[in-house]
């Protein structure tokens, strides 16, 4: 990490502190109404994301997922400073407070995307989610993601309600090894099979599509996954 970078979260978390004890309306330190301020910083309140859109929407994602997620920031398996800082000193305990805190929170979507994409992107993007590509050994998207792509518990992680960017930099970092899973790690294998056109027809897609309020991750799997994947505890032998 940049000395600039440090400073600037060294700066941000000595200035939390000061206004802590000025302000006494604020939640206790050792409470996790405190203890997600710094998630919210980035993610929105209660982890809705943003209008920017890299930033994901952690609300309501499976707590395993977003559980995996911290220890692989922690572990090194995912790369990005910010989230390396905050979790690299965290016990497990610490980690699964936060994710349990997020993935019980049900708030809103927001509204889909407008992109500005061809009807034939959008067509190819819609059957490799719903359907795959045999040729390719693409599995669809909603074997492993839930039939409504809003996950399944405890640790798949719905696919809308994201951003088309942020869907993209995630598939990339898999592709460059700069994000990965617990093994086998399954994404890494499918995105190496994906072509670039289809990773923005994919991600187009999913981007588009509405969320109707009051949804969230299912509680089991309708058939079991298309791939034996590390990170998705027994979830049933892959055919």
């Amino acid at each position: 990490m940049s000395k600039s970078l440090l400073a600037c979260i060294s700066t941000a978390m000595f200035a939390f502190g000061c206004a802590h004890a000025a302000d006494t309306s604020l939640p206790p330190l050792d409470s996790i109404d405190q203890r997600v301020q710094p998630c919210i910083a980035c993610h929105g309140k209660e982890g809705r994301a943003t209008r920017e859109g890299y930033y994901p929407r952690i609300a309501g994602k499976p707590a395993g997922y977003l559980f995996n997620q911290l220890l692989n920031f922690r572990d090194g398996r995912r790369q990005y400073p910010l989230m390396t800082y905050f979790a690299d000193l965290q016990n497990d305990n610490y980690l699964r407070e936060l994710a349990e805190y997020f993935g019980t929170q049900r708030v809103p979507y927001p509204p889909p995307q407008a992109l500005k994409v061809s009807s034939a992107v959008l067509e190819r993007g819609r059957l490799l989610v719903t359907e795959g590509d045999v040729a390719l050994h693409v599995p669809p998207c909603r074997s492993c993601h839930g039939t409504r792509l809003l996950g399944v518990t405890p640790a798949v992680p719905g696919l809308l309600g994201v951003s088309q960017d942020y869907l993209i930099a995630q598939l990339g970092a898999w592709r460059i090894g700069t994000r990965a899973a617990l093994a086998p790690d399954c994404m890494a294998e499918i995105v190496q099979r994906m072509r670039p056109d289809d990773v923005n027809a994919a991600t187009a897609w999913l981007a588009g599509q509405a969320v109707p309020d009051e949804t969230g991750p299912e509680q089991t799997f309708e058939h079991p996954p298309a791939l034996n994947c590390g990170s998705i505890p027994h979830a049933g032998q892959a055919p």
